[in-house]
């Protein structure tokens, strides 16, 4: 009985197929690691009052500021404006953020500075026409003037953005 031969071509389709294999599954420097890992994570920016460019009619969001004498306290309410339930996927345990700027755009004080968060994924469920709201305050602050409040949901796939200004008498 004799043994089947193997052609030259084959034999080349079985070393091509092997390499492209070694070289998806091969070792990545830490920086290309990195750089694929931001490009896949990273979220986009939006205007004022905006929400996802193709999800604008699902989510409404409004943004409320009460300054009181102990601090100013923020409050991001997020609302499922859909028929339908909508399921909010966030990439970490940091569902939203609060960050104050000046008039020139200099940020004064972020809401997550000195936190820990989870790295774990996570589902949030918003039925139609349910309110969600995050808020946070921002005690004692000592400088008086005119600001911005940037308030955002960290959400990866309708990720929302909402400004309002307030002053510190």
């Amino acid at each position: 009985m004799s043994s089947p031969s193997l052609s030259p071509s084959r034999v080349a389709i079985a070393i091509l197929c092997a390499g492209a294999l070694a070289f998806a599954c091969g070792p990545r420097t830490h920086s290309e690691a990195a750089s694929t890992t931001s490009l896949a994570t990273a979220a986009p920016i939006f205007q004022q009052g905006t929400t996802h460019p193709h999800d604008s009619s699902r989510l409404g969001a409004a943004i409320e500021v009460n300054t009181e004498r102990d601090g100013v306290r923020f409050a991001l309410h997020i609302t499922n404006a859909m028929k339908k339930h909508v399921e909010l996927t966030f990439p970490n345990g940091q569902t939203h953020e609060f960050v104050v700027v000046d008039s020139v755009g200099r940020e004064i004080w972020r809401w997550s500075e000195s936190r820990l968060f989870t790295q774990a994924v996570q589902n949030k469920l918003l039925s139609s026409g349910e309110t969600m709201q995050y808020a946070e305050q921002w005690s004692h602050p000592t400088q008086h003037g005119r600001y911005t409040v940037i308030a955002t949901l960290n959400s990866t796939n309708f990720p929302v953005q909402e400004r309002a200004s307030f002053i510190l008498p």
